[in-house]
């Protein structure tokens, strides 16, 4: 397929063509890095079955090729797939993951298709919460994908910065919150206050959480291997969300991005 079609997001630029290209009522739609097994598209599509649901996305397991990358991994796996986790469980089911975009073809429409998230850089939440205003639920598929992280610690960094921006402007009440759950954050600040018996039971909490994510979730070897760099990776976590909670400009794709207070990018 062909495409040629301009947009702000040039990824939704391709899925605009590969749409109107696809003859079939379902459509699923990931990111360019994800591997799956032979059964995938089965599952990921079963639960459209029910009309009640309009979107059906994934958690994935990172693999990375690097230091850094592996690094960036664990906080996918211990952070990011529980917080995902927890949010579905006190009924936010608004969002999408580009790990998976399972949908009907017609729920598309209805949204006005992908040409109306083109300007967003979070296309894929921008779809779950469109397809959700709808009325349909965006569930979680029992599937687990894999994707592939690469890249040194400057990647890392500003791959970091991008998504924590991308969430800012996509939920700023949720992305203001995110530091109350992290565990190694307020152990630092309980140790610091003489509190070494709480600093402890915080960290062996955290470690706890993070095995039970990385490994009996997403069965990330990972996590096994680097689990007690868990608390400094929660720390640079938090370095991160500093950074996010500033700017407007990312890092995607070797070009720099500036965003709107919607999330938008802004083409000169």
């Amino acid at each position: 397929v062909d495409s040629d079609t301009p947009a702000a997001n040039g990824k939704v630029g391709v899925l605009i063509d590969l749409v109107a290209a696809a003859r079939h009522p379902i459509l699923v739609v990931n990111d360019a890095d994800i591997r799956v097994e032979p059964d995938y598209l089965v599952r990921v599509t079963a639960p459209l079955a029910d009309p009640r649901v309009g979107l059906v996305t994934c958690l994935y397991r990172p693999v990375g090729d690097t230091a850094a990358a592996r690094f960036e991994g664990l906080g996918v796996a211990t952070d990011f797939a529980p917080s995902a986790l927890v949010a579905r469980l006190v009924g936010v089911d608004e969002f999408a993951m580009g790990s998976t975009l399972a949908f009907r073809r017609e729920d598309l429409d209805r949204i006005g298709g992908f040409a109306a998230v083109a300007s967003y850089l979070a296309d894929d939440y921008q779809l779950g919460h469109r397809i959700h205003a709808l009325g349909l639920k965006c569930v979680l598929s029992d599937v687990v994908v894999e994707t592939h992280l690469g890249g040194g610690w400057r990647q890392v960094w500003e791959h970091q910065v991008r998504w924590a921006r991308t969430i800012r402007v996509s939920r700023f009440g949720g992305y203001l919150g995110l530091p109350l759950t992290n565990a190694t954050l307020w152990a630092v600040v309980a140790a610091a206050f003489g509190r070494w018996d709480l600093a402890a039971a915080l960290l062996g909490l955290r470690l706890v959480m993070a095995f039970a994510s990385g490994w009996r979730v997403l069965h990330s070897r990972d996590v096994l291997r680097l689990w007690w760099l868990v608390p400094a990776r929660d720390l640079f976590g938090f370095a991160v969300w500093l950074a996010g909670l500033f700017g407007h400009s990312v890092m995607w794709r070797g070009q720099r991005l500036r965003l709107d207070r919607e999330g938008r990018i802004q083409v000169d």
